[in-house]
């Protein structure tokens, strides 16, 4: 599993919306939200090709990138980390936590009936 800092998911994240892209494109997504600096997101794109969670490609002056992994893919694997590292692997109490506080909506409520009940009925 490929550990990645918060700035360097974000970078990842504006990869995701569409891709390949340049370091430009990515830096344009990036500016609406954040106040970096160009390099660092070129250094945050360096770290990510490192860690393996980014290829790219050299066209003439330019690097395109393109992310190792789809977004779901990474998702469910730090939720699964995640869920075993605070919970031993159990979900019950997660939900039951955000229940307890009143954090979950109806929403929230229903699609997770939703999913037990087509999980249940796989199993049979």
């Amino acid at each position: 599993m490929i550990e990645l800092s918060k700035a360097e998911f974000e970078v990842l994240d504006a990869l995701w919306l569409n891709y390949p892209a340049t370091a430009s494109q990515i830096i344009e997504r990036l500016s609406d939200d954040k106040q970096w600096h160009e390099k660092t997101i070129k250094t945050l794109l360096g770290r990510l090709v490192k860690k393996g969670a980014l290829s790219f490609e050299k066209d003439g002056r330019q690097y395109i990138y393109t992310p190792c992994m789809e977004r779901a893919e990474y998702t469910l694997k730090e939720s699964q980390n995640f869920i075993e590292r605070f919970f031993s692997g159990r979900i019950a109490p997660l939900v039951s936590g955000f229940a307890k506080s009143e954090q979950l909506s109806q929403q929230d409520i229903n699609e997770l009936k939703k999913v037990i009940d087509d999980w249940e009925k796989q199993q049979k």
